[in-house]
């Protein structure tokens, strides 16, 4: 492997983190934290994919369960925005970010996991 898949998910990190921080931040959703969803989720898979044709398959380890459920989830939290947007649901603008930081909490589980597998290897 090149680095590029490394690079892509690091991208995914980036693209998540300033959606979900922002939107924390600014305490609404806006489309533009929408748009980092979307690239975060794109990057994440790409990137995931990348790593899967790399290692041979899916591993049935944490690293390789908690990033099926992270990609999951944030498509459910990608789509699930995309319609609050749209329906301009005014209550779930200004709460969507539990949910928001949920997601991204639990994607940094396949983020972080390799590290602290090999420390602790």
């Amino acid at each position: 492997m090149d680095g590029s898949a490394s690079l892509i998910i690091t991208l995914a990190l980036v693209f998540y983190t300033i959606g979900v921080w922002a939107e924390r931040l600014q305490g609404r959703l806006r489309p533009w934290h929408l748009a980092f969803f979307w690239a975060g989720l794109v990057c994440d898979t790409v990137g995931t994919g990348m790593m899967l044709d790399f290692a041979g398959g899916m591993t049935l380890d944490v690293h390789g369960i908690s990033g099926l459920v992270a990609i999951a989830l944030m498509l459910v939290h990608a789509v699930w925005a995309t319609v609050v947007l749209l329906r301009n649901d005014e209550q779930w603008i200004v709460k969507f970010h539990r949910f928001s930081l949920f997601v991204w909490l639990v994607w940094l589980i396949p983020y972080f996991s390799p590290m602290f597998i090999a420390m602790a290897a």
